[in-house]
C-alpha cells in the first residue's frame, strides 16, 4: 500500500515515533545541537520536533536558557516512556521484516565491574565490530538494575536471579577456589583440610561471603563450613585479588581472574580439593513479547563467544 493511502492513524503514530525519537535523542546528546548532528539534521529542525511533541502532549518537556537544559517532571516522565514505546515499535517493525534486519540504535547493557572490564570486553568489542549501526553504553556495577527507570536493556547478573519480572538465559558458570600468597603460610604445611582455612587471616568478598564460606570436597562431597573474621571486605574483585597477591589474607575468588596470578607464583591455590560452589551467570532482560534486533544479536554473542 503506498504511503498516501495509508490510515492516518497509522501515519500519525508513525510521526509520533519519529517525534518521540527526537526528544529521546535531545536527552541523551545533552544539547538541541548535539543531538542535531548526531541526526544529520538542523538544531532548527529538532527544535520544532520537540515543539510539536510538546503541543501533542500538552506539557513542558524541558526548560531550556542560554547554558543550560533540563528536564521537567512531565519530561523525566515522558522520557522513560518515549523509549518504552520507541523500543516497542522497532521491535514490532523488527518481528515484521524478520530476522535477516541490521541492528542499530543505543545499547545499553549494566555488567558486574571485573567481568565488564576484563571477562566479556572481547565478546563485546566482536558485537560492535559484526553490527556497526549499533551504539553501546557499558555501564558497570554490581547492583541490580532497575530496567525502566534507567533505560536499559539488558544486564549480566552473577549469582541466582530471583525477580520474577526478568527473563534470565544462563550463560556460564564461575568456579571458585581458595588462594593465598606464599607468605601467608609463614613456613606452615600447607593446608589438605578446608578446616585448617580456619586459622589463617582472611579476605572477605562481601557481595558472596563475609563471615563464613561454604566449601565442598570435589570427589567425596563433604561439605565444611568454615568460619572467619575476615582482615579486609571488600565488594571488589579486583581488590580482593591484589589484597591476596600482597599477602593480606586467604581469600575465595573466580578461577579466571586469578589464573595469571597462580601461573606466575604470585598466588598458591590452598587444599586444592575444596572449593566453593561455581557461580551461575545470566543475562537478564525485562519480559517483553517482542525484542529489537540490537538485544537479540547481543544475547546470541553472549551466548555463542562467552570466554572459556
Amino acid at each position: 500500500m503506498p504511503p498516501s493511502t495509508l490510515p492516518s492513524a497509522i501515519v500519525a503514530s508513525s510521526d509520533r515515533i519519529e517525534l518521540m525519537k527526537t526528544f529521546v535523542q535531545i536527552v541523551e546528546a545533552g544539547s538541541l545541537s548535539a543531538a542535531a548532528a548526531q541526526m544529520r539534521t538542523t538544531q532548527p529542525t529538532v527544535s520544532r520536533r520537540l515543539q510539536a511533541l510538546e503541543r501533542l502532549l500538552g506539557v513542558r518537556l524541558l526548560r531550556r536558557s542560554t547554558h543550560a537544559m533540563k528536564l521537567t517532571e512531565d519530561g523525566e516522565r515522558c522520557v522513560e516512556r518515549a523509549r518504552e514505546l520507541i523500543e516497542s515499535w522497532q521491535a514490532f517493525e523488527s518481528d515484521l521484516r524478520g530476522d535477516d534486519e541490521e541492528p542499530e540504535g543505543m545499547l545499553r547493557v549494566v555488567a558486574p565491574h571485573a567481568f565488564g572490564q576484563q571477562l566479556l570486553v572481547g565478546p563485546l568489542a566482536a558485537y560492535i565490530r559484526r553490527h556497526p549501526r549499533v551504539s553501546v553504553e557499558w555501564l558497570l556495577h554490581d547492583r541490580r538494575p532497575d530496567f525502566i527507570a534507567e533505560g536499559v536493556d539488558c544486564a549480566i547478573q552473577v549469582g541466582e536471579v530471583n525477580d520474577l519480572g526478568v527473563v534470565a538465559i544462563k550463560l556460564s558458570e564461575v568456579p571458585r577456589i581458595v588462594v593465598a600468597a606464599p607468605s601467608v603460610l609463614e613456613g606452615l604445611p600447607a593446608p589438605t583440610h578446608a578446616r585448617e582455612l580456619a586459622a589463617l587471616p582472611w579476605l572477605a568478598l562481601r557481595t558472596f561471603y563475609r563471615t563464613e564460606i561454604l566449601l565442598s570436597h570435589a570427589r567425596s562431597g563433604e561439605s565444611c563450613r568454615v568460619a572467619l573474621r575476615p582482615r579486609l571486605s571488600t565488594d571488589s574483585l579486583y581488590a580482593l585479588r591484589s589484597a591476596a597477591v600482597m599477602g593480606m589474607g586467604v581469600c575465595v575468588g573466580s578461577t579466571w581472574l586469578l589464573a595469571e596470578e597462580l601461573a606466575q607464583g604470585r598466588l598458591i591455590q590452598l587444599a586444592p580439593e575444596w572449593q566453593a560452589a561455581a557461580l551461575p551467570v545470566y543475562l537478564t532482560y525485562p519480559q517483553a513479547r517482542l525484542q529489537p534486533p540490537k538485544l537479540k544479536r547481543f544475547i546470541e554473542a553472549m551466548r555463542f563467544e562467552w570466554p572459556t
